[in-house]
């Protein structure tokens, strides 16, 4: 598979339908899932939002369709992404974005930290595992397109990673509990005021 192809030509349309289909699953997925963009855990896509993220990749879509290699790298981690929010997708909608949101940090925070990265890891080393078996395997100047697949899949595998670390941490510094005010936490001056009030003699 060359480099770049024709814009226009036969193999250009299928990897832009390819390109459409899996940025299509993905936006499809994160809309059941959180469609007012509470749970995503893309910083720039929760940052885009709906308006300009689907105009902003369907350009990208349009443009990468002519490079073979990224092309396909892209669609197999958007398949993969979305196959991953379908999974959970219906529970988010039926608890409510926020209700979800609360019940997701507290369930981390009754957690143990170690026990969460070491299966947050375990996970995405698997995933990584599977593409580094893939790229091994393959020819790489004869199938390009297994390359790309296999790229794709360590891509994935590295995002799950960043982006749920990211999410994790911002949700959990949503949510940090509210320590109660003590006599000791409150100002001097006011403490004083106390003071002088239990010392006031009986009139």
């Amino acid at each position: 598979m060359e480099e770049s192809i024709p814009f226009g030509s036969r193999t250009y349309f299928l990897l832009l339908l390819v390109l459409l289909f899996s940025r299509g699953a993905d936006f499809l997925s994160t809309w059941v899932a959180t469609p007012n963009m509470v749970l995503e855990g893309n910083p720039i896509a929760k940052k885009l939002g709906w308006r300009w993220g689907i105009p902003i990749n369907l350009l990208l879509c349009i443009l990468f369709a002519a490079w073979p290699l990224p092309a396909i790298v892209i669609s197999t981690t958007s398949v993969l992404v979305a196959a991953r929010n379908f999974q959970a997708a219906w529970l988010m909608r039926s608890m409510g974005e926020q209700q979800y949101r609360e019940w997701h940090v507290a369930r981390v925070q009754e957690t143990n930290v170690t026990l969460y990265l070491a299966c947050l890891f375990g996970q995405a080393a698997l995933f990584a595992a599977l593409g580094l078996a893939v790229i091994c395997l393959t020819f790489w100047e004869k199938q390009t397109a297994l390359l790309a697949i296999g790229l794709g899949i360590v891509a994935y595998a590295i995002a799950v990673v960043i982006y749920t670390l990211i999410g994790i941490c911002r949700l959990r510094r949503s949510f940090l509990p509210v320590r109660p005010v003590t006599a000791s936490m409150q100002p001097s001056a006011v403490q004083e005021g106390y003071s002088r009030q239990e010392t006031r003699p009986e009139a």
